[in-house]
């Protein structure tokens, strides 16, 4: 099925930890769509799973994305190669992948996530790294392994697929 759906997904957030957001190219923009996404995940009960990569050395995850749940903790730039991780995303719910270094972390997870045959989604908006050609990159590598590439909006509106959805309106509001 091309449409994502709210009932399938599992929202993803990758490392948007303290000490490396002020680094990463729009990150403001990046970190405000992964907050949309998160919370539409919450209003509409989509999972999502945390990680934080050295956090003692980046920090805890940014104040408007801890909420999103309990963190998994790594050290491995590809969260897949933390148990803890895998059991997050066991089973086969399509992955809705927002997060950083988009070239380091986030690819090397959403690679490997493509070799165990998982669906995933990367919300292009909503990663970032410090250059954006290593961004730009990493989506047409992401992409050209099987990785669909999206925006917030395009995951929101599937999420919701009606106007008539009872979460239309908070939801709707999170892109004005």
């Amino acid at each position: 099925m091309p449409l994502l759906t709210a009932k399938n997904a599992t929202l993803v957030v990758i490392d948007f930890q303290a000490k490396l957001m002020p680094a990463i190219h729009d990150g403001e923009k990046v970190l405000l769509n992964a907050g949309r996404l998160a919370e539409a995940a919450r209003l509409l009960g989509v999972p999502a799973v945390l990680t934080e990569q050295y956090p003692r050395g980046l920090g805890a995850t940014v104040p408007a994305l801890a909420e999103v749940g309990p963190a998994v903790t790594k050290m491995s730039f590809d969260a897949c190669g933390e148990p803890a991780f895998l059991e997050a995303v066991a089973g086969d719910r399509e992955l809705v992948v927002c997060g950083c270094e988009a070239h380091v972390c986030v690819g090397q997870t959403v690679l490997t996530l493509l070799e165990h045959r998982r669906r995933v989604v990367v919300v292009a908006d909503a990663i970032g790294s410090r250059v954006p050609q290593s961004r730009e990159i990493a989506l047409a590598r992401m992409a050209s392994h099987g990785a669909e590439i999206v925006t917030t909006e395009m995951v929101l509106f599937e999420w919701l697929r009606s106007a008539e959805h009872p979460q239309f309106r908070p939801v709707s509001k999170l892109i004005r």
